[in-house]
């Protein structure tokens, strides 16, 4: 059986709320890439997105009462050099966690 290799690269951006979530789903995809011996370069951390939101606290007076709330979105990059049709089989087949949002992108 002849291996399939794509030249250029796949990027895998990895997005969560829980940086532990993310964390634990980057060890998993990287476990699942070495056991096809991948070359991998990453994961990169990429800067966390910062979601401010300010609310009145009542709905009509009492300006100065107010709410803070915020969201981080935290973000991981890696990197697939030159892949082949089981390694991409393989990142299909893994089952992450619920708010873990994985983008798939290839560049050549």
């Amino acid at each position: 059986m002849a291996k399939e290799t794509v030249e250029g690269k796949v990027r895998l951006r990895i997005r969560s709320y829980d940086h532990r979530l993310l964390d634990n789903s980057c060890r998993q995809i990287i476990e699942a890439l070495r056991r096809h011996e991948a070359k991998i370069v990453g994961p990169i951390p990429l800067p966390t997105e910062f979601k401010r939101y300010t609310v009145n606290r009542s709905t009509f007076v009492h300006k100065d009462a107010r709410e803070q709330f915020e969201l981080r979105v935290h973000k991981r990059l890696i990197d697939i050099l030159k892949p082949t049709g089981t390694i991409i089989e393989s990142l299909h087949d893994l089952n992450l966690p619920a708010g873990v949002d994985v983008e798939v992108k290839t560049a050549a």
